[in-house]
Protein backbone atom coordinates (compact mmCIF):
# COMPACT_ATOMS: atom_id res chain seq x y z
CA UNK A 1 0.00 0.00 0.00
CA UNK A 2 1.38 3.39 -0.90
CA UNK A 3 2.24 5.59 1.66
CA UNK A 4 -0.22 9.35 1.49
CA UNK A 5 1.67 12.30 0.85
CA UNK A 6 1.04 15.19 3.38
CA UNK A 7 2.15 18.00 1.45
CA UNK A 8 3.20 21.11 3.81
CA UNK A 9 3.12 24.80 2.76
CA UNK A 10 3.54 26.43 6.02
CA UNK A 11 7.02 28.24 6.84
CA UNK A 12 6.68 27.31 10.69
CA UNK A 13 4.91 24.09 10.58
CA UNK A 14 6.83 21.45 13.20
CA UNK A 15 9.64 24.41 14.14
CA UNK A 16 8.90 24.44 17.53
CA UNK A 17 9.45 22.15 20.31
CA UNK A 18 7.21 19.07 18.59
CA UNK A 19 8.15 17.08 15.94
CA UNK A 20 5.44 16.93 13.97
CA UNK A 21 7.03 15.91 10.63
CA UNK A 22 8.50 13.04 12.77
CA UNK A 23 5.09 12.15 14.12
CA UNK A 24 3.50 11.90 10.30
CA UNK A 25 6.33 10.17 9.23
CA UNK A 26 5.51 7.21 11.98
CA UNK A 27 1.92 7.34 11.19
CA UNK A 28 2.77 6.11 7.64
CA UNK A 29 2.93 9.56 5.69
CA UNK A 30 5.33 10.46 3.26
CA UNK A 31 6.34 14.74 3.82
CA UNK A 32 6.76 17.09 0.67
CA UNK A 33 7.42 20.70 1.19
CA UNK A 34 5.81 23.48 -0.86
CA UNK A 35 6.41 27.11 -1.57
CA UNK A 36 4.40 29.18 1.24
CA UNK A 37 3.13 31.26 -1.86
CA UNK A 38 1.46 28.24 -3.42
CA UNK A 39 2.78 29.45 -7.02
CA UNK A 40 0.93 26.24 -9.16
CA UNK A 41 4.04 26.23 -11.84
CA UNK A 42 6.06 25.08 -8.72
CA UNK A 43 3.20 23.17 -6.86
CA UNK A 44 1.64 20.86 -9.45
CA UNK A 45 3.83 17.72 -9.42
CA UNK A 46 3.40 17.26 -5.84
CA UNK A 47 0.01 18.42 -5.56
CA UNK A 48 -0.75 15.77 -7.77
CA UNK A 49 0.03 12.92 -5.44
CA UNK A 50 -1.31 13.86 -2.63
CA UNK A 51 -3.68 12.98 0.00
CA UNK A 52 -3.54 15.75 2.40
CA UNK A 53 -2.09 19.23 2.60
CA UNK A 54 -1.22 21.57 5.60
CA UNK A 55 -1.45 25.05 4.57
CA UNK A 56 -0.51 28.05 5.63
CA UNK A 57 -1.60 32.04 4.32
CA UNK A 58 -1.11 31.35 0.80
CA UNK A 59 -3.90 31.14 -1.45
CA UNK A 60 -5.86 27.78 -2.09
CA UNK A 61 -7.69 27.89 -5.67
CA UNK A 62 -9.79 26.17 -7.81
CA UNK A 63 -6.87 25.69 -9.50
CA UNK A 64 -4.53 24.27 -6.99
CA UNK A 65 -7.46 21.78 -5.42
CA UNK A 66 -8.21 20.23 -9.34
CA UNK A 67 -3.76 19.77 -9.25
CA UNK A 68 -4.56 17.72 -6.43
CA UNK A 69 -7.72 14.96 -7.66
CA UNK A 70 -6.57 12.47 -4.52
CA UNK A 71 -6.75 15.81 -2.00
CA UNK A 72 -8.76 14.06 0.73
CA UNK A 73 -7.95 17.25 3.29
CA UNK A 74 -6.99 20.78 3.82
CA UNK A 75 -5.99 21.88 6.81
CA UNK A 76 -5.40 25.14 7.45
CA UNK A 77 -2.31 25.98 9.79
CA UNK A 78 -4.06 29.28 11.51
CA UNK A 79 -7.42 30.33 12.01
CA UNK A 80 -8.49 32.14 8.78
CA UNK A 81 -9.58 30.56 5.42
CA UNK A 82 -10.26 33.83 3.36
CA UNK A 83 -7.48 32.50 1.12
CA UNK A 84 -9.56 29.27 0.77
CA UNK A 85 -12.16 28.30 -1.82
CA UNK A 86 -14.02 26.81 0.45
CA UNK A 87 -17.09 26.18 -2.18
CA UNK A 88 -14.28 24.83 -4.72
CA UNK A 89 -13.36 22.20 -1.97
CA UNK A 90 -16.68 21.28 -0.86
CA UNK A 91 -17.28 20.50 -4.72
CA UNK A 92 -14.29 18.17 -5.04
CA UNK A 93 -15.11 16.46 -1.50
CA UNK A 94 -12.20 17.81 0.39
CA UNK A 95 -12.36 18.16 4.22
CA UNK A 96 -11.09 22.17 5.27
CA UNK A 97 -10.04 21.91 8.69
CA UNK A 98 -8.38 24.80 10.68
CA UNK A 99 -6.94 25.83 14.30
CA UNK A 100 -9.06 27.75 15.87
CA UNK A 101 -7.87 29.16 19.75
CA UNK A 102 -3.98 28.17 18.87
CA UNK A 103 -2.61 31.58 18.31
CA UNK A 104 -5.32 33.40 20.54
CA UNK A 105 -2.97 34.20 23.73
CA UNK A 106 -0.19 34.82 21.15
CA UNK A 107 -2.02 37.42 18.82
CA UNK A 108 -3.49 38.77 21.81
CA UNK A 109 0.04 39.61 23.74
CA UNK A 110 1.69 41.06 20.06
CA UNK A 111 -1.41 43.43 20.01
CA UNK A 112 -0.28 44.57 23.89
CA UNK A 113 3.27 44.43 22.96
CA UNK A 114 2.68 46.99 19.25
CA UNK A 115 0.68 49.17 21.83
CA UNK A 116 3.09 49.76 24.53
CA UNK A 117 5.58 50.51 22.25
CA UNK A 118 3.84 52.92 20.42
CA UNK A 119 2.58 54.72 23.47
CA UNK A 120 6.15 55.06 24.52
CA UNK A 121 8.09 55.11 21.49
CA UNK A 122 10.25 52.10 21.84
CA UNK A 123 11.19 52.53 18.17
CA UNK A 124 11.83 55.43 18.00
CA UNK A 125 13.35 55.93 21.21
CA UNK A 126 15.96 52.96 20.27
CA UNK A 127 16.93 54.39 17.06
CA UNK A 128 17.74 58.01 18.89
CA UNK A 129 19.96 56.39 21.45
CA UNK A 130 21.91 54.57 18.67
CA UNK A 131 22.34 57.51 17.07
CA UNK A 132 23.79 59.09 20.05
CA UNK A 133 20.36 61.22 21.09
CA UNK A 134 19.46 60.86 24.59
CA UNK A 135 16.64 63.43 24.73
CA UNK A 136 14.02 61.82 26.24
CA UNK A 137 10.53 61.28 24.79
CA UNK A 138 7.24 61.68 26.59
CA UNK A 139 4.94 58.86 26.02
CA UNK A 140 1.38 57.87 27.90
CA UNK A 141 0.19 55.78 30.15
CA UNK A 142 -2.02 53.10 29.11
CA UNK A 143 -3.73 52.60 31.89
CA UNK A 144 -4.71 56.42 30.90
CA UNK A 145 -6.68 55.32 27.85
CA UNK A 146 -10.02 54.14 27.22
CA UNK A 147 -9.06 51.21 24.54
CA UNK A 148 -11.66 50.19 21.26
CA UNK A 149 -11.64 46.47 20.89
CA UNK A 150 -13.09 46.08 16.94
CA UNK A 151 -13.96 42.14 16.62
CA UNK A 152 -14.96 40.03 19.69
CA UNK A 153 -14.10 36.91 19.00
CA UNK A 154 -11.82 35.01 20.96
CA UNK A 155 -8.55 37.35 20.19
CA UNK A 156 -10.58 40.68 20.45
CA UNK A 157 -11.76 39.41 24.10
CA UNK A 158 -8.41 37.29 25.09
CA UNK A 159 -6.68 41.41 24.01
CA UNK A 160 -9.84 42.96 25.93
CA UNK A 161 -9.15 41.17 28.82
CA UNK A 162 -5.31 42.14 29.08
CA UNK A 163 -5.85 45.74 28.79
CA UNK A 164 -8.86 45.68 31.19
CA UNK A 165 -6.47 44.31 33.70
CA UNK A 166 -4.09 46.79 33.24
CA UNK A 167 -6.40 49.08 34.21
CA UNK A 168 -7.92 50.51 31.24
CA UNK A 169 -11.56 51.37 30.09
CA UNK A 170 -12.69 48.92 27.41
CA UNK A 171 -15.62 48.99 24.97
CA UNK A 172 -15.49 46.87 22.05
CA UNK A 173 -17.67 46.49 18.79
CA UNK A 174 -18.19 43.26 16.22
CA UNK A 175 -20.65 43.36 13.32
CA UNK A 176 -21.53 40.01 14.04
CA UNK A 177 -22.48 39.76 17.76
CA UNK A 178 -24.77 41.13 19.74
CA UNK A 179 -23.33 40.62 23.20
CA UNK A 180 -19.65 39.46 24.28
CA UNK A 181 -19.36 38.73 27.86
CA UNK A 182 -18.03 40.77 30.14
CA UNK A 183 -16.83 43.52 26.85
CA UNK A 184 -19.27 46.16 25.96
CA UNK A 185 -20.43 46.86 22.44
CA UNK A 186 -20.91 49.59 20.78
CA UNK A 187 -21.45 50.88 17.70
CA UNK A 188 -18.30 51.76 15.62
CA UNK A 189 -18.52 54.95 14.84
CA UNK A 190 -19.76 55.81 18.97
CA UNK A 191 -15.84 53.13 19.82
CA UNK A 192 -14.23 55.90 16.90
CA UNK A 193 -15.08 58.35 19.09
CA UNK A 194 -14.61 57.57 22.22
CA UNK A 195 -11.37 55.73 22.14
CA UNK A 196 -7.83 56.70 22.19
CA UNK A 197 -6.59 53.04 20.94
CA UNK A 198 -8.21 51.25 18.61
CA UNK A 199 -7.29 47.22 18.14
CA UNK A 200 -8.80 45.72 15.33
CA UNK A 201 -9.77 41.80 15.16
CA UNK A 202 -12.05 41.15 12.89
CA UNK A 203 -11.65 38.81 9.93
CA UNK A 204 -10.00 40.39 6.65
CA UNK A 205 -12.37 40.80 3.19
CA UNK A 206 -13.71 44.92 4.03
CA UNK A 207 -12.37 47.74 5.38
CA UNK A 208 -13.15 49.16 8.34
CA UNK A 209 -10.86 52.03 8.97
CA UNK A 210 -11.59 54.50 6.10
CA UNK A 211 -11.30 58.19 5.38
CA UNK A 212 -14.53 58.68 7.51
CA UNK A 213 -13.81 56.77 10.53
CA UNK A 214 -10.25 58.59 11.01
CA UNK A 215 -12.23 61.90 11.06
CA UNK A 216 -13.71 60.77 13.75
CA UNK A 217 -10.61 59.35 16.01
CA UNK A 218 -9.18 62.16 18.93
CA UNK A 219 -5.59 63.60 17.06
CA UNK A 220 -4.33 61.84 19.85
CA UNK A 221 -5.39 58.22 19.18
CA UNK A 222 -3.16 55.25 18.24
CA UNK A 223 -4.14 52.27 15.76
CA UNK A 224 -3.39 48.57 16.08
CA UNK A 225 -3.60 46.16 13.43
CA UNK A 226 -2.67 42.45 14.15
CA UNK A 227 -5.59 41.27 12.45
CA UNK A 228 -5.67 41.74 8.27
CA UNK A 229 -4.30 44.51 6.07
CA UNK A 230 -7.23 45.10 4.29
CA UNK A 231 -8.83 46.07 6.93
CA UNK A 232 -7.37 49.21 6.61
CA UNK A 233 -7.08 51.86 4.19
CA UNK A 234 -3.33 52.72 4.32
CA UNK A 235 -3.18 55.58 2.11
CA UNK A 236 -5.77 57.33 4.17
CA UNK A 237 -3.46 55.99 7.46
CA UNK A 238 -0.46 57.64 5.84
CA UNK A 239 -2.52 61.21 5.16
CA UNK A 240 -3.97 61.16 8.69
CA UNK A 241 -0.81 60.26 10.23
CA UNK A 242 0.83 63.25 8.32
CA UNK A 243 -1.97 65.75 9.08
CA UNK A 244 -1.61 64.82 12.32
CA UNK A 245 -5.51 63.89 12.72
CA UNK A 246 -3.56 60.14 14.16
CA UNK A 247 -1.04 59.53 16.74
CA UNK A 248 0.26 56.30 15.13
CA UNK A 249 -0.28 53.45 14.04
CA UNK A 250 1.22 49.76 14.51
CA UNK A 251 0.33 46.73 12.25
CA UNK A 252 1.90 43.18 11.94
CA UNK A 253 0.87 43.36 8.32
CA UNK A 254 0.38 45.26 5.21
CA UNK A 255 -1.17 45.31 1.81
CA UNK A 256 1.58 43.80 -0.79
CA UNK A 257 3.78 42.19 2.34
CA UNK A 258 6.19 40.43 1.20
CA UNK A 259 6.40 42.17 -2.41
CA UNK A 260 9.10 45.13 -3.36
CA UNK A 261 6.89 47.24 -3.55
CA UNK A 262 6.61 50.08 -1.07
CA UNK A 263 3.38 50.65 0.62
CA UNK A 264 2.48 54.55 2.02
CA UNK A 265 3.30 53.24 5.31
CA UNK A 266 6.80 52.46 4.42
CA UNK A 267 7.60 56.28 3.93
CA UNK A 268 10.50 57.18 5.60
CA UNK A 269 8.98 60.60 7.05
CA UNK A 270 6.64 58.28 8.83
CA UNK A 271 9.22 55.71 10.29
CA UNK A 272 8.83 57.39 14.04
CA UNK A 273 5.00 57.18 13.47
CA UNK A 274 4.28 53.41 12.11
CA UNK A 275 5.82 50.25 13.95
CA UNK A 276 5.35 47.47 11.97
CA UNK A 277 6.24 43.94 12.78
CA UNK A 278 6.86 40.71 9.81
CA UNK A 279 3.05 39.10 10.06
CA UNK A 280 5.05 37.34 13.48
CA UNK A 281 2.07 37.98 15.77
CA UNK A 282 0.89 34.00 16.38
CA UNK A 283 4.82 32.93 15.84
CA UNK A 284 5.23 31.94 19.45
CA UNK A 285 6.39 28.21 20.15
CA UNK A 286 3.64 27.47 22.01
CA UNK A 287 1.16 28.79 19.07
CA UNK A 288 3.30 27.09 16.70
CA UNK A 289 3.21 23.61 18.15
CA UNK A 290 -0.29 23.86 19.09
CA UNK A 291 -1.30 24.91 15.56
CA UNK A 292 0.25 22.11 13.93
CA UNK A 293 -0.98 19.33 16.57
CA UNK A 294 -4.43 20.63 15.95
CA UNK A 295 -3.40 20.07 12.06
CA UNK A 296 -1.92 17.38 12.18
CA UNK A 297 -4.68 15.60 14.25
CA UNK A 298 -7.05 16.39 11.73
CA UNK A 299 -5.02 15.03 8.71
CA UNK A 300 -4.55 11.63 10.50
CA UNK A 301 -8.39 11.50 11.66
CA UNK A 302 -9.53 11.66 7.86
CA UNK A 303 -6.97 9.33 6.35
CA UNK A 304 -7.99 7.00 8.70
CA UNK A 305 -11.35 7.67 7.79
CA UNK A 306 -12.64 9.57 11.02
CA UNK A 307 -13.83 12.61 11.42
CA UNK A 308 -11.46 16.02 12.22
CA UNK A 309 -12.48 18.02 15.54
CA UNK A 310 -12.42 21.12 13.35
CA UNK A 311 -13.74 21.04 10.41
CA UNK A 312 -14.93 24.54 8.92
CA UNK A 313 -18.04 24.80 7.80
CA UNK A 314 -19.01 23.66 3.97
CA UNK A 315 -19.82 26.57 1.45
CA UNK A 316 -21.40 25.43 -1.87
CA UNK A 317 -21.80 27.72 -4.58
Amino acid sequence: MTAPLVVVSSRSFSSGEVDLLDRLRVAGCTVRRLPPDHPLDACRDTLAGASAWVAGVGPVTAEHLDAAPGLRVLARYGVGVDAVDLAAAAERGVVVTHTPGANTGAVADHALALALAVLRQVAPGDRAVRGGDWSPRRGRELSALTVGVVGAGRVGRAFASRVAALGCSVVGHDPFLDEAGDLPLVGLEELARRADLVSLHVPGGATVVDRRLLGLLRPSALLVNTARADLVDEHAVADALRAGRLGGYAADTLQGEGRDVPGPLLAEDLRDRVLLTPHSAAQTVQAIDLMGTMAVDDVLAVLAGRPPSHRVREVTR
